[in-house]
């Protein structure tokens, strides 16, 4: 139970009190500055306390949004704050030193006012709702109160609570084919008390039903994997929506709604692999690259983002012809399918599934994919060979942990250390040849399974140790981490792909799917703001070079039935090690309460 505590002149006949209560607030009531005060010390440290002017006026939905949000240690709207625990300490030394006697009327006589101006000092992360049309003021006069009863009636707070629910950016199947309905069904969840975790839970499990249809090979089975894999994608958009209308963030949904949704994708790929091999079609291969061109891509967007959203002087003539692109209707939702955002993309393989043949949907997949890759990471190259902009520390350490370097490299940055000039091309540059160097010799030589891919493997390793000998702070850093994925997961493709007997492939599958949600959890760590996964976990995993060793190793000198065997050990160690360390920390970790709004891809 959270507290709110009134503190001002009574006002008969008001409604806020039942809001509060509505909004699941025990509600008591001070005279001044030094009784509330007293009231908050009664408060457990631990819970959340809001204040409220009783002359306040407005929308259920706006004290909502100020009083209830898990997303911020402080919130505020006219009339009304409240603190959580983090912003308690700071709250109770606002109200402290709120003066009394002869000449201090004007700091009490609306007192919220006072200490949200006294948070906002403090640098408490104090958050100011943005109210739109809606309504919250503090009513001094019986005219100003009518005038704000008005105000309320004429805005219909349900409605902007719906139309808030659905994200304002969003592709255009998403925007026009789902939304406009399934914001009612997330009012309906939230009416029966239903969480955004149970109905992100329900769109896994409805997806991987989706994939066990594909699974069985048959064309009704085909069919019902399309329609549930629309009706996952329903629910995955639900799940979000429900959080915004109910304003139910967690960390613990957070990690589910950003690594369900991979989980899903690559659940359903495997579903049409197998679907395809009852038919006599082995598609595989073409499976495994499409989950490694999707992981790659988000690589892309992930590493570009977090190596320029606290960048200084982040200015850029691409990003304002993008901008200016943007303000033209049509051009906004062409470009937004152009990268083909997670909505087009199920309705493409769902609708492609149903209707011809799982070989058809990972062309489809493989060539869609491939073309809205180029088209973003030409345009990030572009923003930023002519963006000037002064990378910081976080970013640069950001980068190096979506790098995923292991001991190996880290030895060898150790040595390379101060060879390289910060700011320059020569990391990326070091990473593309260590990723070329790999991929061409595995792709091209006749017999790649063997020790002399093994010593190609550690040539790699040294110049990917060379990459990041320096802090990744130069214009096209971000490619560093992207060309480590690239090289790693075709690496593993390959080498399973020409040990050509049954199983190497779902082997190589499972190993890439545990690598990828490592990748995943760094990223959203990351995101959370709590940092990367630990060092004795990157080291346990051998880090990107271990990994490509270890996997080059067992195919020189294992049999292609052994080195298959070995992939599959590998897979499900890696999966155990990373899955368990990935739920210790989100189920008990401090992160802040977030709802991750989803990648354009």
């Amino acid at each position: 139970m959270s507290t709110a505590i009134l503190t001002g002149p009574p006002v008969a006949g008001s409604p806020l009190e039942a809001d509060l209560r509505t909004l699941g607030f025990d509600v008591r009531t001070a005279d001044d500055a030094a009784s509330a005060a007293a009231l908050l010390a009664e408060v457990p440290a631990q819970e959340r306390v809001a204040l409220v002017d009783p002359r306040f006026v407005g929308h259920l939905h706006a004290l909502r949004l100020a009083l209830t949000d898990p997303r911020f240690p402080a919130a505020a709207v006219p009339g009304a704050l409240t603190a959580q625990a983090a912003a308690r300490p700071a709250l109770a030394r606002a109200v402290g030193r709120i003066p009394v006697g002869a000449g201090t009327a004007h700091l009490t006589d609306v007192l919220t006012e006072t200490l949200t101006e006294s948070l906002d000092r403090d640098d408490t992360g104090l958050h100011r709702v943005e109210l739109g049309s809606l309504v919250a003021t503090v009513a001094l006069t019986p005219a100003q109160r009518e005038e704000a009863r008005e105000a309320v009636a004429a805005v219909d707070d349900e409605a902007v609570r719906l139309r808030t629910a659905v994200k304002s950016r969003d592709g255009f199947f998403t925007t026009f084919f789902i939304s406009p309905y399934s914001r009612y069904l997330a009012r309906w969840c939230a009416r029966r008390g239903l969480t955004p975790n149970q109905v992100t839970t329900a769109s896994l499990l409805t997806a991987l039903i989706a994939a066990g249809g594909a699974a069985t090979g048959t064309r009704a089975g085909f069919v019902a994997a399309g329609v549930l894999l629309l009706l996952s994608f329903v629910l995955d958009c639900t799940d979000g929506q429900l959080a915004r209308y109910s304003l139910q963030y967690s960390t613990l949904g957070a990690w589910l709604d950003a690594t369900f949704d991979r989980a899903k994708e690559y659940a359903y790929y495997a579903g049409l692999a197998l679907g395809a091999a009852r038919g006599g079609d082995d598609v595989w291969a073409l499976a495994l690259g499409a989950m490694v061109l999707q992981t790659c891509r988000h690589v892309v967007d992930f590493a570009f983002n977090e190596a320029n959203h606290d960048a200084a002087g982040n200015t850029s003539p691409t990003a304002a012809l993008s901008d200016k692109l943007d303000s033209v209707g049509w051009t906004v939702w062409v470009r937004r399918m152009i990268v083909l955002p997670i909505g087009e993309r199920w309705a493409m393989i769902a609708v492609l599934t149903a209707l011809t043949t799982p070989r058809i949907v990972f062309y489809a997949l493989l060539i869609g994919c491939a073309l809205a890759a180029c088209y973003t990471t030409a345009g990030r190259v572009l923003r930023s060979l002519t963006r000037r902009a002064r990378r910081t520390d976080r970013a640069a350490r950001a980068l190096a942990d979506l790098a995923d370097s292991g001991p190996l490299a880290e030895l060898i940055a150790r040595g390379a250390h101060g060879r390289g000039r910060t700011g320059s091309f020569l990391a990326p540059a070091m990473a593309f040849l260590s990723t070329a160097v790999l991929l061409v010799w595995v792709i091209f030589e006749s017999d790649p399974a063997s020790w002399l891919t093994v010593g190609v493997a550690a040539c790699s390793a040294l110049l990917a140790g060379a990459a990041v000998s320096r802090p990744l702070k130069g214009a096209l850093d971000w490619l560093v981490p992207p060309f480590f994925r690239a090289g790693e997961y075709v690496t593993i493709l390959v080498l399973a792909a020409r040990a050509d007997v049954p199983g190497a492939l779902p082997a190589a599958f499972g190993l890439v799917a545990a690598v990828a949600y490592h990748h995943y959890d760094t990223v959203y760590r990351i995101r959370g703001g709590t940092g990367a996964p630990p060092r004795w976990l990157v080291r346990a995993t051998g880090g990107h070079e271990g990994r490509v060793l270890v996997v080059t190793v067992l195919a020189a000198a294992l049999s292609p039935e052994g080195f298959t065997i070995a992939l599959t050990a590998l897979a499900v160690v890696l999966a155990l090690l990373v899955l368990i360390e990935s739920i210790r920390f989100w189920v008990s970790s401090g992160a802040p309460a977030v709802h991750d709004e989803g990648e354009p891809a």
